[in-house]
């Protein structure tokens, strides 16, 4: 049977050489120190995991290779979640994804996972290599500078890395151009990805506060949009992501069933500003639980035999929402049956 507690899942992201890895090596070593059981999901272009040879062995690891998450492998990504917290019971999560993937679609393959087990979102780490940025910007063109932008504006907290390589000049010009690119996020500066650990998740809890399990996540305007066309995969639905600017989770764990008409109710009423939701739920006037699926303002449910100890939950994706709001009347529904 699945436990029941809330295991919190960190998203690390990065275009290709900028560090992420050590970071991560930091980061296990962290957690451990604090007698904390941290697992990995590491996600590869290639055949071979070249960097999973760098986690320590008796750190729990699943590899998915060939391809990046984004692609044909994303739909796996829940249920790797899944499984690791099945075999091994970490008490922490990273998923490392390949230089190239969009943060944005793993956020969505974390989600689903959501819909199975208690998960916590805390956030997702980017690290930058200053060097390199610093070269892109003075272009400004090209699919990498697109990339390495759109990986900025996605994430909750930022490592400006290898500012040992960069005139004091360029530092402060490139700690200005990200700020701009993503006025949400922490920038910390680092050399070898060497930040205080301390500081990088409080500002992710800062960000995501305990118990809400949710978070926000910042994303390019119209980088989504060339980036998808450039990266090859025509037969992608992107466009749910196109033209926002700060997007929002939040899942919601019911305590136990509700009436399937107030819910409905409720979700007639949801902002405009929710353009997507998802869950899976027990009504308390009928006997079967339902997969809950919303877009477009259009509702649908689906009966299902969940295998396993499935949680109540519904997860909750959009811009500039308030999530005590959603919180409150999720919360109503749950008392109303009580």
């Amino acid at each position: 049977m699945t436990k029941q507690k809330t295991t919190p899942i960190y998203i690390l992201s990065g275009f290709l050489g900028s560090g992420k890895t050590t970071l991560l090596q930091q980061l296990v070593s962290h957690w451990q120190a604090q007698g904390l059981l941290p697992a990995v999901i590491m996600n590869e272009v290639g055949d071979v995991n070249l960097d999973g040879l760098l986690v320590q062995e008796q750190v729990p690891m699943t590899e998915m290779l060939s391809g990046c998450i984004c692609c044909s492998i994303r739909g796996d990504l829940s249920m790797e979640i899944a499984g690791l917290i099945e075999r091994e019971d970490p008490d922490v999560i990273v998923v490392e994804a390949t230089g190239i993937a969009n943060p944005m679609e793993i956020l969505d393959g974390v989600t689903e996972a959501a819909l199975y087990l208690k998960i916590d979102l805390k956030g997702v780490i980017t690290v930058v290599d200053s060097a390199h940025l610093l070269e892109l910007y003075r272009q400004q063109k090209g699919k990498t500078f697109r990339l390495m932008q759109e990986q900025i504006r996605t994430a909750s907290c930022l490592i400006l890395n290898k500012t040992d390589l960069v005139s004091p000049e360029d530092k402060q010009l490139l700690g200005t151009v990200v700020s701009q690119w993503n006025a949400y996020a922490s920038v910390l500066p680092a050399v070898r990805c060497d930040v205080d650990l301390s500081a990088v998740l409080e500002a992710l809890e800062a960000e995501n506060p305990a118990g809400n399990n949710s978070g926000a996540f910042s994303i390019p305007e119209d980088g989504l949009e060339q980036n998808a066309a450039e990266h090859h995969h025509p037969a992608h639905d992107h466009t749910h992501h196109h033209t926002h600017d700060h997007v929002m989770v939040y899942t919601h764990y019911l305590n136990g069933p509700v009436d399937s008409g107030e819910f409905e109710n409720f979700i007639a009423k949801l902002p405009r500003e929710v353009y997507r939701a998802k869950g899976v739920l027990t009504f308390s006037d009928t006997a079967s639980r339902f997969l809950f699926q919303y877009a477009f303002r259009e509702p649908d449910f689906l009966r299902i035999t969940p295998q396993g100890n499935v949680p109540d939950v519904v997860v909750f994706i959009g811009e500039h929402f308030s999530k005590s709001e959603l919180e409150e009347g999720m919360r109503a529904l749950e008392q109303r049956e009580q």
